[in-house]
């Protein structure tokens, strides 16, 4: 035998060795993403102003998935075809929720107003629950930095509302009024628009199996308030959950340029990192 192939070899085989345990490793940590994604945390990005004054476009937060138990929805790439929910767990009114739209084509995010059998009614801009108005009250405006990404989107008559903050920046006012729930539960609602397409509806009954969605932004917010086929979300069906909104873990104003990376921290809104959605 050749003095050079006793020593290579070995050595070939070596090599091989760590390409296949790479591999594996690789395919483990694959896997283990895609079970940390599917049954425990998701990251999620902000794409409108829907949700404020509790989200803002350039938010990233990550989803709970375990809350409501998992659907089909719940997996990512479509590995699952499943019909109804595993482990199954009810949600709560006031919960911010990540869900599939019913025409599966996109996440969204939404406020859970009605469970089953609730009756929903807007009306002159106040929601009613069961017949009973939700209390709400009107609270300081709401200033709203305007930054690339959120730039003064006002619905009202006239020119949008722009202000200049104490420390100089432009911000968009927004008035704000404070919802509560029965139970206690109270978040923030905005309300641009006296006579909004949303403030005056019809009674909505929800059915069985399914849930009733709003945008804290009121009156630029597509929602369970507008059927589907005018680009709103209808009666949601539960099985389309995906997850609770938790944690806010990065957030920017859209001013950072890929080509300079100094930007990606100039951009950064630096005090909405750790704001939780419960």
């Amino acid at each position: 035998m050749d003095a050079n192939q006793t020593v290579t070899a070995p050595a070939k085989q070596k090599k091989k060795e760590s390409w296949a345990e790479l591999a594996r490793f690789m395919l483990l940590l694959f896997v283990a993403a895609i079970m940390l994604r599917s049954f425990v945390f998701a990251p999620f990005s902000i794409p409108s102003g829907s949700m404020l004054p509790k989200m803002m476009i350039g938010d990233f937060l990550f989803v709970a998935k375990w809350p409501y138990g998992f659907s089909r929805f719940s997996f990512p790439f479509g590995l699952a075809s499943f019909d109804g929910r595993l482990l199954e767990n009810a949600p709560e009114r006031g919960d911010v929720i990540v869900f599939r739209h019913p025409d599966d084509r996109k996440d969204m995010v939404k406020r859970l107003i009605g469970l089953p059998g609730d009756q929903i009614q807007m009306r002159g801009g106040a929601l009613f629950l069961n017949g009973a108005a939700v209390p709400k009250v009107r609270i300081a405006d709401y200033l709203m930095p305007v930054s690339p990404n959120s730039p003064c989107r006002w619905l009202g008559a006239g020119a949008p509302r722009a202000v200049t903050t104490g420390t100089g920046a432009r911000a968009c006012a927004y008035p704000r009024y404070r919802e509560t729930l029965p139970g206690g539960r109270s978040y923030f609602v905005l309300d641009q628009i006296a006579e909004g397409p949303g403030d005056d509806t019809e009674v909505f009954l929800v059915p069985e199996g399914h849930v009733f969605m709003m945008g804290d932004n009121r009156d630029d917010s597509l929602d369970s308030r507008f059927p589907q086929e005018a680009m709103g979300v209808g009666y949601l069906p539960e099985e389309h959950l995906i997850g609770r909104a938790m944690i806010d873990f990065f957030s920017t104003d859209g001013s950072a340029e890929w080509i300079k990376p100094w930007t990606w921290l100039s951009a950064a809104r630096w005090t909405r990192i750790g704001t939780t959605f419960e």
